[in-house]
């Protein structure tokens, strides 16, 4: 999570240069990371209760247009574009029959799923996911996985999970960080078998399929 208020601009680094797209972000705001394609979703569920499946998508894709804020009087029945947007993403993301709900009655899994939907708006450029599987039942784990990979096959993915079959199951690379420093990078297969992670990390990480569980400590 650090890490990825390091990227987004939430935090500034004590030291270092963060690079997106050939430019300099390192001391760029959240709000201008996001215009240059950069998103995210949150390891607390952070989305507007009160407001409907839809409007929730709808004013984070009217965020994303850079025309809306000349648009500032306009009734925004004006913004159809954006409405069919919203619909477009929620259905990709099973949720599209619930859009005329208040956020606050979804399920925790779908809380989740949401906030995707609200990262996808304006089609960024990279997604970053930041557990998405934290709190949501082992019934949804598999739905969560299957939109993740969905969303993969047309956006790069930047994935924080503690789940660690979740990880090595999902995962094309997979960088991981100690104290700071990064200690692994490499395909999941050779991260799995590297001692430095396996003391760090992992503590002898087997897959559930081989009878273990996968450690709760953090790779990113």
């Amino acid at each position: 999570t650090t890490f990825f208020n390091l990227l987004t601009g939430s935090l500034e680094p004590t030291a270092g240069t963060i690079y997106f797209d050939g430019a300099d972000v390192t001391h760029a705001t959240p709000q201008e990371t996001a215009s240059l394609g950069m998103h995210r979703s949150y390891q607390i569920t952070n989305i507007f209760p009160n407001s409907t499946v839809l409007e929730n998508v709808r004013i984070a894709a009217q965020a994303s247009d850079p025309r809306s804020s000349w648009s500032l009087w306009r009734n925004v029945d004006h913004f159809e574009g954006h409405r069919e947007e919203a619909h477009d993403i929620l259905d990709r993301v099973d949720l599209d029959g619930r859009a005329g709900e208040a956020a606050r009655n979804l399920s925790h899994g779908e809380k989740r799923k949401l906030e995707v939907a609200i990262a996808l708006a304006g089609d960024p450029d990279v997604l970053l996911l930041d557990e998405p599987n934290a709190g949501v039942s082992s019934e949804s784990v598999g739905d969560i996985i299957a939109l993740i990979e969905d969303v993969a096959d047309d956006h790069a993915v930047l994935l924080v999970e503690h789940n660690m079959d979740v990880v090595m199951a999902v995962s094309d690379r997979i960088v991981v960080l100690n104290q700071g420093r990064v200690i692994a990078d490499d395909v999941p297969e050779e991260v799995r078998g590297d001692p430095t992670v396996q003391e760090a990390y992992l503590g002898g990480y087997e897959s559930e399929e081989a009878g273990a569980t996968g450690s709760e400590e953090g790779v990113a």
